[in-house]
């Protein structure tokens, strides 16, 4: 059974995301943001983790949330930039990176999309007490736009391009944002697979065996479907 959407908690958190307010959160909810929050994927991370090459910024001082996103980003006459919109981009791809991102930067939140696997929270986000936003869906875009107040910086744009680049960014009632995962590594994708997996079999009851099953067609979700 679904969540209304009425029913949903929500929580609206400060920047740089204290300790103590982790620990309240709980998967599911629904959660905004106000303060700084920077960029930062694969460029970045193997620029500053593989190849030692430091930004000019200490993450330690500045942030705790690193958001997983290619920004939609225009210049102006006086040379600032405007992120009219984000899209998210797929976190796990990253997950090789996190373990020392999280420990040289002090990063605890990271918003993305898709989520990571059980394994990923509980070997690299649990040990290091972070926690995953994600992102509710493309068509959000322009709406989670509309929280970026400000651009503060943005390093490295020539090098690696607006996707590419950090950009450090000011918000304000940002979101929404969906709590994924908690500091106990418990996960809202995983749960609610889980409760579907335990019924899907129900679905195929009383049906006749797939007809055209030397062409890939099966009833068993570990089978792959051609």
């Amino acid at each position: 059974m679904g969540v209304r959407a009425d029913k949903l908690k929500t929580v609206r958190l400060t920047t740089p995301v204290a300790p103590e307010e982790l620990a309240k959160l709980e998967i599911g909810s629904v959660a905004f943001l106000d303060g700084v929050i920077y960029t930062a994927r694969e460029g970045i991370y193997s620029r500053y983790l593989d190849k030692g090459e430091r930004p000019p910024v200490d993450f330690t001082q500045l942030t705790n949330i690193n958001f997983h996103c290619a920004p939609a980003a225009a210049q102006q006459e006086d040379g600032s930039y405007n992120v009219g919109a984000v899209t998210a981009t797929a976190s796990f791809r990253f997950a090789k990176w996190l373990p020392q991102w999280f420990a040289e930067t002090g990063c605890r939140v990271i918003i993305g999309k898709g989520g990571m696997s059980a394994a990923h929270y509980r070997d690299i986000f649990v040990p290091a007490g972070a926690v995953y936003f994600t992102t509710v869906g493309y068509g959000t875009g322009a709406l989670l736009g509309r929280g970026i107040k400000a651009v503060e910086a943005v390093n490295w744009l020539d090098d690696l391009g607006i996707a590419q680049a950090m950009w450090i960014l000011r918000v304000e009632n940002f979101g929404p944002l969906l709590v994924e995962s908690d500091l106990e590594g418990n996960s809202l994708f995983e749960r609610n697979n889980a409760d579907v997996n335990e019924r899907v079999e129900g679905l195929y009851e009383g049906l006749k065996p797939p007809a055209l099953s030397r062409y890939g067609e099966t009833s068993d979700k570990t089978e792959e479907l051609i």
